[in-house]
C-alpha cells in the first residue's frame, strides 16, 4: 500500500545535525550565491519543465485542488562537474499568466538569480524533511549521482508576489558539504 505524504510530512525546524549541514540547510539567502561563492564554474542544468501534477503534500500548501496542474521545473546546480542541488518548483497554472509568467523563459538562468533581485518578493518560513529512496523527489534527485542515498535532506518555502506564489523546494545533495 503506498503511503500518503501530508504537508504534516514537513517540518519547521531541523532536529540536530552538524554544523555544516544546518548551515546550508538554514540559510535564508540565495543558493545560488552561495554556490557560486565556493565554486568556480557553477551552471543550471534544467531536467524538467512541464505541466504535472503536483505531489500529494504540495496541493495544499499551493491552495490547488485534487488533480489540478501546475507548472513544475526540476533543475541541478552543478559546482563543476557535481550536482550539489536538485530543485523542484511549482506555480500554478493560473499565475503563469501573472507575475511568474517569466518562469517559461528562464533556461538555464537560476530561478534564485530571479528571486532574490525583486525585494518586493517574500519568503514564507522553511520546512524541512528527510525524503527517503522511495520518495519521488529522492528518486529524481538521486538520478545524476554516481550512487543513490538512502535518503537526503530537502526543505522548500514559498515565495510571494502580488499573492502569486511559487514553491520551491530544494534537495541539498551529498557533495553540497564538500563545498568549504
Amino acid at each position: 500500500m503506498k503511503s500518503v505524504i501530508t504537508h504534516r510530512d514537513w517540518y519547521p525546524s531541523l532536529p540536530s545535525l552538524p554544523s555544516r549541514a544546518r548551515n546550508w540547510l538554514q540559510n535564508r539567502g540565495s543558493l545560488t550565491q552561495m554556490i557560486q561563492q565556493r565554486c568556480p564554474h557553477f551552471r543550471v542544468e534544467p531536467v524538467r519543465q512541464s505541466l504535472a501534477r503536483p505531489h500529494e503534500d504540495e496541493f495544499s500548501i499551493l491552495q490547488l485542488r485534487r488533480g489540478e496542474l501546475a507548472l513544475v521545473r526540476e533543475v541541478y546546480l552543478y559546482c563543476n562537474h557535481t550536482p550539489v542541488i536538485f530543485a523542484h518548483s511549482l506555480v500554478s497554472r493560473k499565475n503563469l499568466r501573472g507575475v511568474w509568467r517569466s518562469l517559461n523563459t528562464l533556461g538555464r538562468k537560476s530561478l534564485g538569480t530571479v528571486l532574490f533581485s525583486n525585494p518586493a518578493i517574500e519568503r514564507t518560513l522553511f520546512e524541512f524533511r528527510k525524503i527517503g529512496a522511495s520518495h519521488p523527489l529522492c528518486k529524481r534527485a538521486s538520478q545524476h549521482l554516481q550512487t543513490s542515498p538512502a535518503n537526503l535532506w530537502a526543505r522548500r518555502s514559498l515565495f510571494t508576489l502580488h499573492g502569486q506564489s511559487i514553491l520551491v523546494t530544494e534537495v541539498f545533495l551529498p557533495d553540497i558539504l564538500d563545498l568549504a
